[in-house]
């Protein structure tokens, strides 16, 4: 180090490495990852671990579980052996990706087996459903109950649920944490409608959640007491505090942003209107709904700044101890409250997770926010709780905080290197700003991918909200939980009430401004989001010109492949809608006749179309024409319309299958019911039949066809 060096002030808080030194780094051709080998290794071992777990679950069969559950252990031993006899480095870091994705494997197929439960097999008639609700969710139909299994009538108990959920349609009288009973109609979890959606059967198994219906009348308390065990006594104890808090956060926050406020404090949603969440959605805000990473870092955050400065103020303890020390332990604590307190649910887990790591890196005088502990924590993630790595919560959080972290070490090296970055704009604004452009640009393609657009607003409506959350609304939440013991507390929810209304006010400008957001018109191919998540992962570990070089490499052959791929011309779901894509491009729901399975994702935003107000109903769609005839005429005549090229048929032919040939291609609601949908493409290819069934344990085969 020169004397120039030597005297140079460290700015910013990070260490100085020379001005102009930063292009000499990236200069450097074999300079192509950021981070030394001991850094790379967990980060290359977590991307590994995601895609054997995501592997494990697009398999189109069960794989054999003895092999799965031991090669992780013969790609140890070759790790091992490899350092013994000092083979190749790249043969080495090839056997390393391999012992990850077998990791990641053999986690998910153990976890599909320990959680393994009872699922109701069919639809039953009305039964009484007995148990503890421990939930209550918002639902378009009403309440959705989420009810801990004591008994149902005419099941054994070899065969009856752990957990169900059933849609309340009345007046609700029951609150969680009581014991409740219930005339109810059940039938499995629905699969998916369409290919490559989230996989809401697949989630319930891991969930133990072992039947989905509804209530017939209304749901009333119960004499039995608390269920056995001190565990699920105090979940109970838990979920009656959570709905009490909940109850009262909705008066005192306001009646406008009540439930918003009952949301963010205890998780309970149900006290919310449907339509702020859905333009929370369409404004993409919606991550403030779920208690995850972002509502972590603030109250963790919150308490470790307060217990810092507070415990600094002790001049004996401050004078001995390093003070970040004890106020992680405490803020450590704090967040783990907060997880039970908001129901512990995936995505409040995994953000305690990835605040458990910083805070524990802060304890052992590590770089609290690294790359190093990204890894960290989704490794922990996928081991605990593989299957959300197929989840969109997963995908879109460790791909905004990884490009985040990447950016921010980029960013700092930068900033030690010269005065300005990013002109005249002070650090706070400029960090607000590019945290919104790179964590919207990071979740674009998995928004693209399992919802079908973008927030057309999202990027400014995040840029006006996120001051509001982080200078007004944290700090009025903080001050209602320290004023509560002296009975103020009221007072502090009242101002995160009004901070809240700001923030619907931003939603509704911005939803009214760009009510449909930003839709490519196709499904994304499962193999393009592949390239993507990689071109992201790449970026973030490697330095200079091939970061880019990444990325350019890999998401040019991503959106070729998502151009040539067919776009969905018409969609037959089991709940009974028909999608169908006009010869303008524009897709229409059309309400045909009624079914028990679910809509697309990808199309929940829209609207019944009227344009079936006659029938027959003739369509001009982009496949050629489309006909629809009354649902409930008779399936064996021939619709009049000859010309069609497809017509749905809403019953069953008759016994001997016959039909005159002058009719048009028909698509059979019989279809529907046993495949789950019926999608037909642009090129008038069919892309979802019956097909031999494969059974993985959220499958069975011989209940359900896909």
């Amino acid at each position: 180090m020169d004397a120039g060096e030597a005297l140079a002030p460290q700015k910013h808080n990070s260490p100085a490495k020379g001005k102009g030194r930063a292009a000499q780094h990236a200069a450097q051709p074999r300079q192509i990852w950021s981070i030394a080998t001991v850094d790379a290794l967990p980060l290359l071992l977590a991307f590994a671990m995601a895609s054997g777990a995501g592997a494990y679950f697009l398999a189109p069969a069960e794989p054999d579980f003895e092999p799965v559950l031991l090669a992780p252990l013969a790609m140890s031993i070759l790790i091992a052996l490899g350092r013994r006899f000092l083979l190749p480095s790249l043969l080495q870091l090839c056997v390393w990706l391999a012992f990850g994705a077998a990791l990641g494997m053999s986690s998910a197929a153990l976890r599909a087996r320990l959680v393994a439960a009872p699922v109701i097999v069919a639809e039953t008639g009305p039964v009484m459903v007995e148990g503890w609700l421990s939930e209550i969710e918002t639902g378009a139909k009403g309440p959705r109950l989420r009810i801990d299994v004591h008994a149902i009538a005419g099941l054994t108990p070899e065969t009856t649920p752990k957990t169900v959920r059933l849609t309340h349609r009345s007046r609700l009288e029951v609150s969680s944490g009581r014991f409740v009973r219930c005339w109810g109609v059940l039938r499995p979890p629905p699969a998916p409608s369409m290919e490559g959606e989230y996989d809401f059967r697949r989630q319930a198994w891991f969930e133990q959640l072992g039947g989905v219906g509804y209530v017939q009348g209304r749901c009333r308390g119960g004499t039995l007491g608390a269920p056995d065990g001190i565990l699920p006594d105090i979940r109970m104890k838990v979920a009656a505090f959570r709905r009490q808090l909940a109850a009262h956060v909705n008066i005192a926050a306001g009646d406008r942003a009540g439930g918003f406020a009952a949301a963010l404090v205890s998780g309970d949603r149900s006290y919310m209107r449907v339509e702020d969440q859905v333009a929370l959605r369409n404004s993409g805000l919606a991550h403030l709904l779920a208690i995850s990473g972002l509502h972590m870092a603030i109250v963790g955050g919150l308490v470790f700044y307060l217990m810092r400065r507070l415990l600094a103020c002790i001049e004996p303890l401050a004078l001995r101890v390093a003070v970040q020390k004890p106020a992680a332990i405490i803020a450590l604590a704090a967040s783990l409250a907060y997880l039970i307190l908001s129901g512990a649910g995936v995505s409040t887990q995994r953000a305690f997770i990835m605040l458990a790591v910083v805070f524990g890196a802060v304890l052992f005088d590590r770089a609290a926010l690294s790359l190093r502990s990204f890894a960290i924590a989704m490794i922990l993630v996928i081991l605990l709780q593989p299957e959300s790595v197929m989840t969109p919560g997963f995908q879109m959080s460790f791909a905004a905080s990884g490009a985040l972290i990447a950016t921010y070490e980029a960013w700092t090296a930068r900033r030690s290197a010269s005065d300005k970055v990013l002109g005249s704009f002070s650090y706070s604004w400029a960090s607000l700003a590019v945290t919104s452009l790179v964590a919207g640009t990071a979740t674009a393609p998995y928004a693209l991918y399992h919802f079908d657009r973008l927030a057309g607003l999202g990027l400014l409506a995040n840029l006006a909200a996120m001051p509001v959350i982080t200078f007004v609304s944290a700090p009025a939440a903080a001050a209602a939980l320290i004023l509560t013991p002296f009975g103020y507390g009221d007072l502090g929810l009242r101002v995160f009430g009004y901070s809240l209304e700001a923030i619907l006010w931003i939603v509704q400008t911005c939803t009214e401004q760009a009510p449909g957001g930003l839709s490519p018109g196709k499904q994304m191919p499962g193999v393009s989001l592949v390239l993507f998540s990689a071109a992201l992962g790449l970026a973030g570990v490697a330095r200079g010109i091939w970061r880019w070089l990444f990325v350019v490499a890999l998401s040019g052959p991503a959106i070729w492949l998502w151009i040539a791929a067919p776009a969905m011309a018409l969609h037959w779901s089991a709940s009974g809608d028909v999608f169908v894509r006009l010869a303008g491009g524009e897709v229409h729901k059309i309400r045909y006749i009624d079914g028990d399975g679910l809509s697309p994702m990808r199309f929940s935003t829209l609207e019944p179309s009227g344009l079936c107000a006659d029938w027959p109903c003739i369509l001009d769609a982009e496949i050629g024409r489309i006909a629809l005839p009354r649902p409930d005429a008779d399936a064996t005549a021939c619709h009049p319309r000859a010309d069609a090229a497809y017509e749905l048929v809403p019953h069953a032919l008759t016994d001997t299958g016959e039909r005159s040939v002058s009719c048009a291609e028909p698509v059979l609601w019989s279809d529907v019911v046993r495949t789950g949908a019926i999608t037909l493409n642009t090129k008038g290819a069919p892309s979802k039949r019956a097909a031999p069934c494969k059974a993985r344990p959220w499958k069975p085969c011989g209940v359900e066809t896909d």
